[in-house]
């Protein structure tokens, strides 16, 4: 990352909490590491963006409903879904600064210097040693890798490294009050991805919901991971929420529909006005053993491009992984008539396409985006600066604010019935303190798209100062049509 990059970046984690979007956890006692807590203006923001992709995903999609599962499941789920054997990341340690690594990201660290330095060939070498080491848990070839290449320590700057370990991400707890003889009788785990909620329902929705394949189970919520190397501000974090959708299927139609969703995503993202540019696919090479088709819709943060949501045709392993340690049958009947053999396709398991987007990831990009430090030049040739968040009107955290000109005159009466007048409709922000310039530089900042200035020509004629965030043009509106103008611009 650039000092230019990393300076922007820096500012917008300034400015998350200085304006009540995001707070370190527990600050007063110094803080926990990579746990961050939502403030005014970011539990706001992040409830419109969850309900934005709930709206997207459920209600307007007739064959899609939503559940809500636990964060506890029987320990069984865990084993079946493969994390309690495999959910581990190898990591190393610098012996010097006593700092741990992940190992792919050390090694992609390194291979980014490549090639800013314009050694194209040796990043793609490094790239391509890595991932056939790690494909074979080759861990010995891995650190030989990093000593051959001369990978060094950020913080020491030396390349005394441990041996490679891996660490499980899981999260381990005990249930219940009873002591047992056996301590893993206890045990259960804080989920790390939702998805496997949605699997184990996968009868109990189709069945009350009375849905026909293809269809698909939304649902958002916490998820855990103790992540070693947790780091970029709220982009990795140990407590975090996804918004996810696993789309049942008739096998042999998931590759149109892994395109048609890798599609529909992509869509959904740009739908909020965001630059398609700044988007990009990442198509797995490397895939997971139980996977057909992979990929990953990149974003461009401060930091490079990075994750934000995957797309992921998940074959029948999760259903047919639950039926084999449950003993329980994950089937479905499908009575539709097979063409080529005309009877009905009975039986099977569905294959799934899975969509993950990570709700906090999605959160950081909106800052990232929207985040700007405008210089504007004045009539009279002076210049004025401001710090605007162009917060995609429909997830704005306020949507419009409502300002009266003076605290006296009748105004501040004036100001309150529009304000009881759109607040069932929509979040306003009452202000009455300062001076109007200053109140339109702070909702600028938490991204409010409109202002509503109440002045005395109000009191003549009916009609008020509407302002845009964006362009800060200003225009007299009827006083009378201020609820609707807004809803018009914010749907």
């Amino acid at each position: 990352m650039s000092s230019l990059q990393d300076n922007r970046f820096q500012a917008i984690i300034g400015h998350a909490k200085e304006y009540g979007f995001v707070f370190p956890s527990s600050e007063i006692y110094d803080g926990l590491s990579a746990v961050y807590d939502y403030g005014p203006y970011g539990s706001e923001l992040k409830k419109n963006i969850r309900d934005y992709w709930w709206k997207s995903m459920v209600q307007l999609n007739e064959n899609i409903v939503g559940i809500d599962a636990a964060i506890f499941m029987h320990p069984t789920t865990w084993k079946a879904s493969g994390h309690v054997d495999n959910f581990s990341d190898p990591m190393i340690d610098n012996k010097d600064s006593q700092k741990r690594y992940r190992v792919d990201h050390l090694i992609e660290a390194h291979a980014e210097k490549l090639a800013l330095e314009g050694r194209k060939e040796e990043e793609f070498a490094l790239l391509k040693s890595m991932d056939e080491l790690i494909a074979k848990d080759d861990f010995a070839g891995l650190k030989q890798l990093i000593e051959d290449n001369k990978i060094t320590c950020s913080i020491s700057g030396t390349s005394n490294w441990t041996e490679i370990r891996q660490f499980n991400l899981m999260f381990k707890t005990e249930f219940g009050a009873v002591a047992s003889d056996n301590p893993d009788d206890n045990i259960v785990y804080l989920r790390p991805e939702t998805a496997q909620g949605i699997f184990v329902n996968f009868l109990n929705v189709q069945k009350s919901a009375r849905m026909k394949v293809p269809f698909g189970i939304a649902q958002t919520g916490k998820a855990f991971r103790n992540e070693i190397v947790a780091r970029q501000f709220i982009f990795r974090m140990r407590e975090f929420e996804q918004m996810e959708m696993q789309f049942f299927v008739r096998p042999g139609t998931e590759g149109e529909w892994y395109k048609h969703w890798k599609q529909a995503r992509l869509d959904w993202h740009t739908g909020l006005g965001i630059a398609a540019e700044k988007y990009r696919f990442h198509d797995h090479v490397k895939l997971a053993h139980y996977a057909k088709e992979a990929c990953d819709i990149e974003y461009e943060f401060p930091f490079g491009f990075k994750e934000v949501e995957g797309i992921h045709s998940r074959s029948d392993f999760d259903l047919s992984q639950h039926q084999l340690y449950s003993k329980k049958k994950q089937q479905y009947f499908d009575n539709d008539i097979d063409e080529a053999t005309g009877k009905p396709y009975g039986n099977y398991i569905p294959y799934v396409i899975e969509t993950s987007i990570g709700l906090d990831r999605m959160f950081l990009l909106i800052l990232s985006n929207a985040y700007e430090e405008e210089t504007i030049t004045k009539e009279d040739a002076t210049s004025d600066s401001r710090v605007v968040m162009h917060i995609p009107a429909k997830i704005a955290p306020v949507k419009l604010a409502i300002l009266p000109l003076t605290k006296k005159d009748g105004l501040p009466e004036i100001a309150r019935q529009l304000m009881d007048e759109c607040k069932p409709h929509f979040r306003c922000f009452y202000e009455e303190k300062d001076a109007i310039g200053k109140r339109y530089r702070r909702q600028d900042a938490i991204g409010t798209p409109y202002c509503i200035t109440i002045d005395h020509q109000t009191k003549d004629d009916g009609t008020v100062t509407l302002r845009n965030r964006d362009t800060m043009e200003q225009q007299r509106v009827p006083l009378s049509s201020v609820k609707q103008e807004i809803l018009n611009n914010i749907m």
